[in-house]
């Protein structure tokens, strides 16, 4: 079913508020992702393995996800949620740059989960602070345009680690360092461009009694989540993935490289992705929308398994996750603030995110347990199961349930 909004409500979602929430995601990912991008190949460097990715990756997703809930959860009963905002921006550009401190994997474990603890915590309130800046009607375009910003920064970081590389002759310790300018430039726009909105803060109920509250068509949509979730690796893998494909044919420099550039593709496809669909989101049934994106996850986990691994053919598969992940991520965000009523909607993204974040320690374990022990094709195969799983349950759902609030039908 088509929709359009009214002029008026179409006019106030891009405002202060929401750019400096939107450039304050670019350069914190710009930050993070410097670290992101040479984070396999310093723990190459460490002769570390698949698994031992997988489980930093999995360990820091999983505490991250709980850190959101409980973030919601307390934020929602706050006059003001910007001060742990700010708090949790400086926790994870600290925790980033303490990767140079590092010396074996465990370190990484440490810094990684304690950057990705920041993020946890700022994450739903972010969300919020977005939400209360934009109007109902709009909420698929201020989420995308966020998304779109926030990997511009996620383009611009792997960028930046190619070109600074060679220039402190591969000494990671350097590179970490400097990913403190952005991340606290992100801190900064948080604390000194972003106005909230007043607001009254919900009563004081138990944990329990405000996760009850929440609709039952929410949780509909958090068991499709779930699932997909449970198959959504960290797309690090993807970049160990191409520098071990690519090693044989390449050279184990020229793989990495490469890797990082096809990493970069990706991205480019996550930001221009992510507007789009929250275009799309505001006109048409969110969940079909959203079921296709998870589709296109499996039919990327499926090029994995079933083509001879190659520049061209790894490049496609980059490709794919982009354009999946900025939909996927732009919908799922949307849904929650239209789903959830404002005064829950720090309990709202918190739950979402928890879910997500259950779902990314199982999949980046699992897929990082199962290439290790059976190779690609088994570890790529369990994604995609579940990523169809995802899309069947995402497409069951009924459109109506989730037309735009203030939205009004063109017949």
């Amino acid at each position: 079913m088509r929709t359009s909004v009214k002029p008026k409500e179409s006019a106030r979602w891009l405002n202060g508020t929401v750019l400096g929430i939107g450039l304050a995601s670019l350069f914190s990912d710009w930050s993070h992702e410097i670290a992101t991008t040479v984070m396999p190949a310093f723990l190459a460097s460490m002769g570390v393995a698949a698994a031992w990715l997988g489980i930093i990756e999995g360990v820091s997703d999983g505490l991250s996800s709980f850190a959101k809930m409980a973030s919601g959860y307390y934020t929602d009963r706050l006059q003001r949620r910007k001060p742990i905002a700010v708090a949790g921006y400086l926790v994870t550009v600290l925790g980033t740059a303490s990767f140079g401190l590092a010396t074996v994997a465990w370190h990484v474990l440490i810094s990684r989960a304690a950057a990705w603890l920041g993020r946890g915590v700022r994450t739903p309130v972010r969300k919020a602070l977005l939400a209360a800046a934009a109007t109902p009607a709009t909420y698929g375009r201020a989420f995308g345009f966020e998304r779109m910003l926030d990997t511009l920064g996620a383009i611009v970081g792997p960028a930046t680690a190619l070109a600074l590389l060679p220039l402190v002759h591969h000494h990671y310790p350097t590179l970490f360092a400097l990913t403190l300018i952005p991340g606290l430039l992100a801190a900064g726009l948080i604390a000194f461009a972003v106005k909230e909105r007043e607001r009254k803060p919900v009563p004081q109920v138990s944990f329990g009694a405000s996760l009850g509250a929440l609709p039952k068509s929410f949780r509909a949509f958090l068991l499709a989540v779930g699932l997909f979730g449970a198959g959504d690796f960290a797309h690090t893998m993807l970049i160990l993935l191409a520098a071990q494909k690519l090693a044989p044919s390449l050279g184990a420099a020229t793989a990495a490289s490469a890797a990082a550039g096809l990493y970069v593709l990706h991205n480019v496809f996550y930001a221009g992705f992510a507007y789009l669909a929250g275009w799309l989101a505001d006109r048409f049934a969110k969940p079909a929308v959203l079921a296709t994106a998870y589709g296109l996850g499996a039919l990327m986990a499926v090029l994995v398994i079933v083509l001879p691994a190659n520049l061209w053919t790894l490049g496609a598969v980059f490709v794919l996750g982009g354009v999946y992940v900025g939909i996927e991520e732009t919908l799922e965000d949307s849904l929650c603030a239209e789903l959830v009523g404002e005064a829950q909607h720090g309990m709202g993204f918190g739950v979402l995110a928890t879910v997500n974040g259950v779902g990314d320690f199982l999949s980046s374990a699992m897929v990082g347990a199962l290439w290790t022990a059976f190779g690609t094709g088994v570890a790529f195969a369990y994604s995609a199961a579940l990523f169809a799983g995802g899309a069947v349950l995402v497409a069951r759902l009924k459109p109506a349930r989730w037309r735009p609030v203030g939205a009004v039908t063109q017949k």
